[in-house]
């Protein structure tokens, strides 16, 4: 197998430990419009996904119809808690920094909670102009639309990327795209949760941490001493 000519990495749950965050938040959010889930179901049914999605599945599985003012409340609570309790996946700045081949970022995220989330994880200037969220595209995952988008703006074929995520829906959707997809299982929301795939979401392979992912992969790095 040819080596990569470009990393497409995942935002949240992979670069930043923030799914945790995240879901705790929609729990208790949802709670008080009656709807019950656990982290399991976030975690398999929600992660990776953008917002009209999650609402288009509460709206279906529970019946619920939630106001206009949720979305706005939820992320200002959301980003409140990112303020406080937001960290930065241990050995992202220095994997990205060993990376001896382009790399960008497509996520879910909206572009002012992936701005947010950048700027308080200290990571803005490391993808500044190589970062796409799911606003650019019509379809977010698990369809291919946003990894087939940062591959065309990034000017690289699809089967020559690898995509780093931690959610099923988005490891479907790099699979979905042609492309190879490794799967970060690191993330403190994924701690005591079954991460046995389902079929349609089996990775090429799966990283607990960014040192085991560049000791798997020693091509694509350059070694620590010649990091600058």
């Amino acid at each position: 197998m040819t080596d990569p000519e470009l990393i497409i990495f995942d935002c949240d749950g992979v670069l930043i430990d923030s799914e945790v965050i995240s879901a705790r938040q929609l729990i208790a959010e949802l709670k008080g419009y009656g709807v019950e889930m656990d982290m399991a179901f976030v975690s398999r049914h929600f992660l990776g996904r953008s917002y009209p999605v999650v609402l288009k599945e509460v709206r279906e599985r529970w019946g619920v119809d939630l106001p206009e003012r949720f979305e706005a409340d939820y992320r200002a609570r959301l980003l409140a808690a990112f303020e406080r309790d937001l960290r930065v996946m241990p050995g992202v700045e220095e994997t990205i920094a060993a990376l001896r081949l382009p790399y960008c970022l497509a996520t879910s995220s909206s572009p002012e909670r992936m701005r947010r989330s950048l700027e308080i994880t200290g990571l803005t200037g490391l993808f500044a102009g190589r970062s796409f969220t799911a606003s650019e595209v019509q379809r977010g995952k698990p369809a291919p639309d946003l990894f087939l988008h940062a591959a065309a703006r990034m000017g690289v074929a699809p089967a020559a990327c690898v995509v780093i995520e931690d959610s099923l829906n988005g490891v479907r959707a790099g699979l979905a795209a042609g492309m190879r997809v490794w799967r970060f299982i690191g993330g403190s929301h994924l701690a005591g949760l079954d991460l046995t795939p389902p079929e349609d979401a089996a990775a090429e392979a799966a990283y607990d941490s960014f040192a085991g992912l560049r000791a798997a992969h020693p091509a694509l790095f350059r070694p620590s001493y010649e990091v600058i």
